[in-house]
């Protein structure tokens, strides 16, 4: 029981409450007294989830970020959180930690109202988690990863694979020269998800969860909860200026891009006459949707480029 799909089945058999949708989902939805509160906890890791150099207030950043991430996708308010923090020996890696974490929580909102601290033995790797809880606007539903229809657009509310890019560009895997360089490493290091959007989006979607690993592995995700297929059109793909002046926006940049990861943008379904209300909403949050595909009867994803079909890669994203 080595990969993480096989563990989580396992623990379906523990986590049996309706608040834990199977485990099927980003997050936990309690029922308390007629409120509901949206709970989830993500973890990350060095040299997993951020590079040894990264600087720390950007690791405490990426740490409260990609948590409110899951928060945007079930349409919550941040509400709070729990800080579950690997001591170090080094004072000055804790206090620029810490004041990155002041930054995050004002930036998202979300205050932090306890934790517990450890020290691990001595030359382990630094692992921090954070547990965040939110609040749904009242009678509105909370989106799961179930739950679309066949005939479904498949949606992403930003471009993606800048922080891909951006990692490849810390671990030499490509050169440039280009200011924008600096554009995609920021990317990776400080994902910007959107409550606000999330918040917005949620009464007109049948699905929603966060871009974390990929958008076409979370799409089979999304697909596979829904018993459908997804087809994803790879030329419809958003790719930001940066992005494209680095890596192109060819067939293989676009791949990259759909399969790289921490982009911690939404990714969604809605039926197809709901595009005029998805359009006003990102109207007036000056934000921009983008149609990237549809979900249809069947099973798995298949990839179009410029209306020819694609095969499919090996690796659709990550997997621990």
């Amino acid at each position: 029981m080595t990969s993480e799909a096989a563990f989580i089945r396992a623990l379906r058999a523990i986590a049996t409450d309706p608040a834990a949708r199977g485990l099927t989902d980003d997050a936990a939805v309690l029922e308390l007294g007629g409120a509901r509160l949206v709970l989830t906890m993500d973890a990350i890791c060095e040299d997993v989830h951020f590079l040894a150099d990264d600087p720390p207030a950007t690791v405490a950043w990426k740490l409260v970020a990609t948590n409110v991430s899951d928060l945007a996708a079930k349409g919550a308010e941040p509400r709070g959180c729990l800080l579950s923090y690997a001591l170090t020996d080094a004072d000055a890696w804790n206090e620029a930690f810490l004041q990155g974490l002041q930054q995050a929580c004002e930036f998202f909102a979300i205050p932090l109202l306890g934790g517990d601290t450890v020290r691990p033995k001595s030359g382990a790797g630094r692992n921090f988690a954070l547990v965040a809880f939110g609040e749904p606007r009242a009678r509105m539903p909370v989106p799961s990863r179930s739950g679309a229809r066949s005939g479904d657009t498949l949606w992403l509310s930003a471009p993606v694979g800048d922080a891909g890019a951006g990692l490849a560009l810390l671990q030499g895997k490509r050169q440039t020269d280009s200011p924008a360089q600096h554009q995609l490493v920021d990317r990776y290091r400080k994902p910007m998800p959107r409550v606000d959007l999330g918040v917005a989006l949620a009464p007109y979607v049948t699905t929603m969860m966060d871009v974390s690993d990929g958008v076409l592995i979370d799409s089979e995700r999304l697909a596979s909860a829904s018993e459908l297929a997804a087809v994803i059109q790879l030329d419809k793909i958003p790719l930001s200026p940066a992005f494209a002046e680095v890596f192109g926006e060819d067939l293989e940049a676009r791949l990259f891009a759909a399969s790289a990861g921490d982009d911690y943008c939404l990714l969604f379904t809605a039926a197809s006459d709901a595009a005029g209300a998805l359009e006003r909403v990102a109207r007036n949050l000056h934000s921009t949707l983008y149609p990237v595909g549809h979900f249809m009867e069947g099973k798995g994803i298949s990839l179009m480029f410029d209306d020819v079909a694609v095969a499919t890669p090996d690796r659709l994203g990550f997997e621990h």
